[in-house]
């Protein structure tokens, strides 16, 4: 396969780069306004914590880890040392990790600097939506992912504040389940890219030991069910290769 145009490409016209980082925005639109409510939560959390405007305002701007921010609010509220924060929001989000790795082969011909801020901008929404995109045309796939980011990096710094300005009005915000929104909008986007049966087995997979894992610490237990769940969607996409190999074969023959 070849990948066409990280941020750094040379060739094409701006309007069409433009078009495309547009585009990317407009696909993230339904996850930044289902992060909206999440992003409030988080904020009216600070200030129910007694955190400052800024301390909360800074860890969307430079940590911008969407439900580690809880984690680490948490945390910080009861006094943890500092590499105890650190260590468990990066356990946290070890995922994306994972997440890097999948999108790195569209992503080759970008400058350090350029990856250093594609990958601080990643989020689950940011990666469903360009996953599904380069199903579709890698042409321009950089613009396209700096579109998803930057809207949803805007939107989680301002609501953020948003929701801390009226956690004061609202001081039991946080237990209103107004995060349920980025649940429902996520699933639609991950069953809608659902194509093979591997895809499925991967989500059964992940559900199952999502169950039995949800009262692990510190999000362990999202790690666990990531790596039991892609190992089940690798396994099950080699079995389906081999067959369809072996199919085409037969057909050959005959």
């Amino acid at each position: 396969m070849e990948y066409n145009d990280p941020l750094n490409a040379q060739q094409p016209a701006a309007s069409t780069k433009l078009q495309t980082f547009g585009q990317g925005a407009m696909v993230s639109l339904p996850l930044v306004l289902a992060a909206l409510p999440f992003a409030i939560v988080y904020g009216a959390l600070g200030e129910a914590l007694n955190m400052s405007f800024w301390t909360v305002i800074a860890i969307s701007m430079f940590v911008f880890a969407g439900a580690s921010q809880f984690i680490a609010l948490n945390l910080m509220a009861i006094g943890a040392q500092h590499p105890i924060i650190i260590f468990t929001v990066f356990l946290v989000n070890l995922r994306h990790t994972l997440y890097a790795m999948t999108l790195m082969p569209y992503f080759k011909s970008c400058n350090f600097w350029q990856k250093m801020t594609l990958g601080f901008s990643l989020t689950d929404e940011t990666f469903a939506v360009v996953v599904n995109q380069t199903t579709k045309n890698t042409t321009h796939i950089g613009w396209f992912y700096a579109g998803s980011a930057l809207l949803m990096y805007l939107n989680w710094i301002v609501w953020s504040a948003v929701g801390f300005a009226v956690g004061a009005q609202f001081p039991q915000l946080q237990h209103y389940g107004l995060d349920v929104a980025m649940v429902v909008a996520f699933t639609g986007i991950v069953v809608a890219s659902l194509k093979t049966t591997s895809h499925w087995l991967c989500m059964i997979a992940a559900g199952i030991s999502a169950v039995f894992t949800i009262d692990w610490p510190y999000q362990t237990g999202l790690l666990f069910s990531t790596f039991f769940a892609i190992s089940v969607g690798v396994i099950s996409s080699r079995f389906q290769k081999g067959d369809d190999e072996i199919l085409n074969e037969v057909s050959i023959n005959d």
